[in-house]
Order: structure tokens, then C-alpha cells, then sequence
């Protein structure tokens, strides 16, 4: 609604401007509100105001002209100039209908597919080889894969890149201490990760402490390097280990990613020589020190110089910041990126920063294909710190979903003792993930935000048991009525303030949608379904649906918007991996 009243005020500034009424350079950014009180109307703008001045004419005398000049819409039934002057927009509600109708009848509730779909690469989720995935892992992927999921409904190309930890110098010592595991019998096959993180310390500790054990494990790091078929053996047998870890955890969490979306550091290295190359070429990398280093002028250190970023270290190791150099170059070039989002820890920004500085200057990415650092902030427990276990230690994600699923249970059993043991272990488990993913989804993700387990699977509030329960309660309501609704013919009719509420509320939804997509920001998404479920609430309660004393075409009309809110209801959810339940 926001947009198509913001379209009819862009077409009245150039009429304006065409009347000479408004300066021909005057380009102004027209904002369109939504009203607090409704006696006032359902959206408004400041744009006479902003206008005023350039006009050189009265706020009111201007508003005036606004509203004389708008074009013809079923959208507005009517205009007023309130204040100093604003202009107000009353809703036409048989437009409002009309929309209503076509968001039940489309499959997409209406959200139209983009008219230029874009290949967008995504990277997110990113955990280390050799490691459990742990709770500093949650944001990046649910984050990551609510974004993907909304921007592949709008019918865009997205290519999933999930850039693991899976080079560098300490597979040497993995490698080292692999060779001797299976020297003593035991199978690489059957080494769960949680072993593996066992495993990765002792292979610290070993390289630590002895010399010979060290020596070998620096002579398979350049074997590994160089493309030897041993060390490449051992070191895939470390690869699937972790991934197979990993995609259990993706499959529990509902997260769309696959082994097929692997694309990790390995994958660049064949590029590093060559780019490294390329940059001295260009002369933007200099040898400094026996180093290979970049000074970006936008940079400084301490000392106000021009600050360097190694690409290459004396002994010819690479950094993360070639990776990431080539990595870029890969995304436009091979993938044919036009588009590229990143879902990482707000510490790396100026790591990502230095390091598209570099890609811009070398000419690898144009500078109309946006590299955006879409960052997020940290998960903290109730004393305001980094969420740790009460030891201190970092929590493994499968522990935290684990407790969760066990907490839901102990709520399940307490209050859908209607549902079997089976269906009991369904919700239980969907409204933990549900609750996850949710409490993080649902904050700004700039910002850090407070776990808290009573928050996330409470019933009531911001929460995803609260939208999934108000889901279930539409669909207890459609089965009670023994109706068909896909079935009905009966117009959608708005009389009642609760009903054209809710419409107004339905029809935003297409652009929470866009706002997901262009923004990065799921939050949008779930504030609008928990208002969307409230003013569900407030319609049932004003808006009777089953009573005998409701009229057969009002019933049918009132069940069709309830149906209508449980499809947006589902289909919000699913974008953000959330699923939906038709009993709990």
C-alpha cells in the first residue's frame, strides 16, 4: 500500500514540476506513514511540508495542490489535510477487498516474482573442518537461509556458498596424527567429530611438544599444498567426517543447505599464485620485507601511513584475505554473481572491507555488482556475556537443539495431551527448532541479543510457538466449521473494523517479503507475522465466525480471510525455515 500511494505522489511531483509549481531539480524523498489514529486516515506524508520551501509556497496552499493533482486510483477513496499540512489517505475498501481476493486465489498470496531475476551468490553458515559446529554458528546460518529462501520465492538464481575452514597449515598436524590412528587399527570412517575435536587437540598438543611428530606434520602441509594423493586422501577423509556432522545438524535445524553447497577455502587455492600475480602486475602489490603486501590509502595505521595488507607472507603462504580476494574474482567471473551477500561476524568487516578494496582496484568486481557485508551481532546469555556453558566452554550447537527438543517435550506433554506419543515427538521437535531459530530471526540482527529459554518457547509474545499455535488455532477453527474454503464462492466482504484490520494487515505482506530481500534483515518478516496473528486475534474476537446467529455469506467471507491468514501465516514461517503445525 506504502509503495502504490508513494507511486501516485512521484507521478504528482513531476506533474508539479510540469506546472513549474515545484523547481525542475527538486527530487524529494516522499515518505508515506502509516497513521496511528485511524479518524485520521490509513497512511499519510510530509511531502508538502519537505516541498514547501522549494515551492515557495504555504505547507497547506501546497498540500492543496497535492491532493488536486493526484491521479485517479481505486486505492484512495478520499484525501484530508490535517495540521500544519499533512495529507491524509483514507482506503477504499472495495479496492482492499479486491486485493484481499487475489492473495487467496494466487498460489504465492500474491507476492509477484521479480521482472529481472538475479544470480545471487550467498554465503553463510561457514564452520570449521575438524570442529563441531557451536552456538557462533546459529546466526550466520538461519540468517543466511531465511535470506536465501525469501529471495529464491521471488524467483531469483541463488547460489548457496558455504565457505568452510577446510585449509590451511593445521591439517599438516591432522594429517600427521591421522596417519597414526589408522596405523593402530582404528578406521578414519568411524571417528565421530566429537571425537575429531579430541582428536585435533591431541594433534595441537603433539605438534607442540615434539619435534619429529612437527617436522612431519610441516612437510604434509606442503605435500597437501602441492596436490600429493596421500595427503589429499587423508585429508578428504577429515572433510566428510565434518560434513557428514554438519548435515545432520543442517537437517535438524531445517536448514536448506547441502554438501553440494560446499565451496570452502580449498576451493580457491589453485587461484592464489595467480592472482598474487596479477596484483603485482597491476603494481598494486609490492614486495615488502620478503612479504607481499597491498597499501590501501584508505587505510592508515597509527602512524597516519598508508596501512598494508599482506596477500602473500615470506615463506609463500597465503592469508585469508587472498582467499577472500580470489573468492570474490570466482563469484563474478565463474558464477557469474550479480548480486553477492555475506551473512559474517561484524568483527570481520574490515577484514571484508580491505579485502573488496583490493578486488574493486584490481578490477576483478565491477562496482555495479554490490559485495555486501550483511554482518550480525553476538548471542548472549542472562548476564549480558558471550553464551557460554556454566564451565565456561563454548556450547555446541547439537546440545543447545538437544535441550531445546527436551524442553519442548516436558511443554508438549503439559499441554497437547489430546495429541498421540508420535505426534507428541513432531511438535515437540517443531516447536523447539521453531523457538531457535525464531528468538535469533526475530532480532535485529545488527544487534546482539539475550538467550533466554522461558522467552523463546513461551506461548504468548514475539515467539514462534506463538505464531505456530495461532496457525493451529485457524486450522481447528476451519475444521469445526465442516466447510470446504478452497471450495467457497462467497466474496470477500469488509464491514466490520476488526475485518478491514486484518486486510490491511494481509496485504503487507508482500512487502515484508521485498524488505527480507533487499535488506537482509528477517526481522522484518517476523514482525509482521506476530502483527498479522494479532490482528487475527482482535478480528476473531470482534468478528464471530461459528455462532449460529452469523449469517451464512458472513461466515463463508470471514472463514476465507481466516484461511487466508493461515496460508501467509505458513508461508511467512517457511520462508524463515519455521514449520507449521495442524495440531499441538
Amino acid at each position: 500500500m506504502k509503495e502504490l500511494i508513494q507511486q501516485l505522489l512521484e507521478q504528482t511531483v513531476t506533474a508539479l514540476k510540469q506546472q513549474q509549481v515545484l523547481p525542475e531539480g527538486f527530487e524529494p524523498r516522499i515518505q508515506v506513514d502509516r497513521t496511528k489514529d485511524k479518524a485520521h486516515g490509513d497512511l499519510a506524508t510530509n511531502l508538502a511540508l519537505m516541498a514547501a520551501k522549494p515551492a515557495g509556497k504555504n505547507p497547506r496552499e501546497l498540500a492543496q495542490l497535492i491532493v488536486d493533482n493526484l491521479p485517479e486510483s481505486t486505492l484512495v477513496e478520499k484525501t484530508a489535510i490535517a495540521g500544519p499540512g499533512f495529507i491524509n489517505f483514507y482506503l477504499n475498501n472495495d479496492w482492499l477487498a479486491s486485493q484481499v481476493e487475489a492473495m487467496a486465489s494466487s498460489a504465492t498470496a500474491n507476492v509477484k516474482k521479480v521482472e529481472k531475476a538475479q544470480t545471487i551468490v550467498v554465503d553463510y553458515s561457514a564452520p570449521n573442518v575438524a570442529k563441531e559446529m557451536h552456538v557462533g554458528h546459529l546466526r550466520s546460518t538461519i540468517i543466511g537461509d531465511a535470506v536465501v529462501r525469501t529471495l529464491e520465492f521471488l524467483g531469483h538464481k541463488v547460489v548457496r556458498a558455504n565457505h568452510i575452514g577446510d585449509w590451511g597449515t593445521q591439517f599438516g598436524m591432522l594429517i600427521a596424527n591421522l596417519e597414526e590412528v589408522e596405523a593402530r587399527g582404528t578406521d578414519a570412517g568411524d571417528i565421530e567429530l566429537a571425537d575429531l575435536e579430541v582428536f585435533y587437540r591431541e594433534s595441537k598438543a603433539r605438534y607442540d611438544s615434539d619435534e619429529v611428530f612437527a617436522e612431519r606434520a610441516r612437510n604434509y602441509v606442503v605435500k597437501l599444498q602441492s596436490g600429493d594423493e596421500y595427503c589429499n586422501t587423508m585429508w578428504r577423509k577429515l572433510v566428510d567426517i565434518t560434513l557428514s556432522h554438519n548435515q545432520a545438524v543442517y537437517d535438524r535445524l531445517n536448514v536448506s543447505l547441502t554438501k553440494n553447497d560446499v565451496m570452502g577455502e580449498s576451493m580457491y587455492n589453485p587461484m592464489l599464485n595467480e592472482v598474487v600475480a596479477d596484483l603485482k602486475q597491476q603494481g598494486l602489490a609490492v614486495e615488502d620485507n620478503g612479504a607481499t603486501v597491498v597499501f590501501l590509502d584508505e587505510y592508515k595505521n597509527k602512524d597516519g601511513d598508508p596501512m598494508g595488507v599482506i596477500i602473500q607472507k615470506k615463506d609463500g603462504g597465503f592469508l585469508y584475505t587472498t582467499t577472500d580476494i580470489a573468492c570474490a574474482k570466482y563469484r563474478y567471473q565463474n558464477l557469474n554473481a550479480d548480486r553477492v551477500l555475506y551473512f559474517i561476524d561484524s568483527r570481520q568487516h574490515q577484514h571484508l572491507m580491505q579485502a573488496w578494496n583490493i578486488v574493486r582496484k584490481a578490477g576483478y568486481v565491477p562496482e555495479e555488482v554490490p559485495l555486501e557485508h550483511h554482518a550480525f551481532g553476538m548471542m548472549l546469555g542472562k548476564d549480558g556475556r558471550p553464551f557460554k556453558t556454566r564451565s565456561g566452554g563454548t556450547v555446541k550447537l547439537v546440545d543447545l537443539l538437544e535441550e531445546a527438543e527436551q524442553r519442548a517435550q516436558t511443554i508438549v506433554a503439559e499441554k497437547s495431551r489430546d495429541l498421540d506419543a508420535e505426534q507428541q515427538v513432531v511438535a515437540a521437535k517443531a516447536i523447539a527448532m521453531g523457538a531457535v531459530k525464531y528468538a535469533d530471526l526475530s532480532k535485529n540482527r545488527t544487534t546482539d541479543y539475550i538467550f533466554d529459554w522461558e522467552n523463546m518457547l513461551a506461548f504468548n509474545g514475539n515467539t514462534a510457538p506463538y505464531l505456530q499455535y495461532a496457525y493451529t488455532r485457524i486450522q481447528s477453527i476451519i475444521r469445526r466449521s465442516e466447510i470446504d474454503v478452497a471450495n467457497l464462492q462467497q466474496a470477500i466482504n469488509l464491514e466490520q473494523d476488526a475485518e478491514i484490520a486484518l486486510a490491511q494487515k494481509l496485504i503487507q505482506f508482500s512487502d515484508a517479503v521485498h524488505n527480507v530481500a533487499n535488506k537482509g534483515m528477517p526481522h522484518m518478516m517476523c514482525n509482521y507475522l506476530y502483527e498479522l496473528a494479532g490482528a487475527f486475534m482482535t478480528f476473531y474476537e470482534a468478528c464471530p465466525i461459528l455462532k449460529d446467529e452469523v449469517a451464512a455469506d458472513t461466515k463463508s467471507s470471514r472463514l476465507r480471510l481466516a484461511s487466508l491468514t493461515a496460508k501467509v501465516l505458513d508461508q511467512g514461517l517457511s520462508l524463515l525455515g519455521i514449520e507449521t503445525l495442524e495440531r499441538m
